[in-house]
């Protein structure tokens, strides 16, 4: 939640989907890992005058109001990027994409800032969903050698 990191990631994640072909209407995740990159994202995004909305899913369904598993600018038909901070066994990105899945959006892809290399990339491609991550922790060690 750095301001420079804000601004890195992004940039970095509008990148890495126009690298990957991806044109979502939305991005976002489950909450509170996804929600900074997805809002960073959607920043950016407005600046570059394409914006790119946000949402959040929340890890259970509200108990009062709408009792609704997404918040923010998802709609049904929404084609969508699915972000992730870390991928591990790739479990929450899935359970993301079925909750999408069944709010009637369109998932484009899975686009996480680290994959730990620990299976959950390959267990998302499995399920059926693009992924792409901008780093390893290969990529992060070299990055702080000095």
């Amino acid at each position: 939640m750095h301001a420079e990191g804000l601004a890195v990631v992004g940039q970095a994640g509008l990148q890495a989907m126009e690298e990957a072909g991806w044109e979502p209407d939305v991005v976002g995740g489950l909450t509170m890992g996804a929600d900074p990159i997805a809002y960073s994202m959607a920043a950016e995004s407005w600046r570059r005058g394409r914006p790119i909305h946000a949402f959040s899913v929340r890890k259970q369904p509200k108990r009062h109001g709408t009792g609704q598993r997404i918040e923010g600018c998802f709609e049904p038909g929404a084609r969508v990027v699915v972000v992730e901070d870390v991928i591990t066994s790739g479990g929450s990105a899935l359970q993301v994409c079925e909750v999408v899945k069944q709010a009637g959006g369109e998932v484009l892809g899975v686009l996480a800032l680290v994959d730990r290399r620990e299976g959950g990339y390959k267990a998302i491609e499995e399920g059926g969903f693009p992924v792409k991550a901008l780093f390893t922790p290969d990529d992060l060690r070299a990055g702080s050698a000095s």
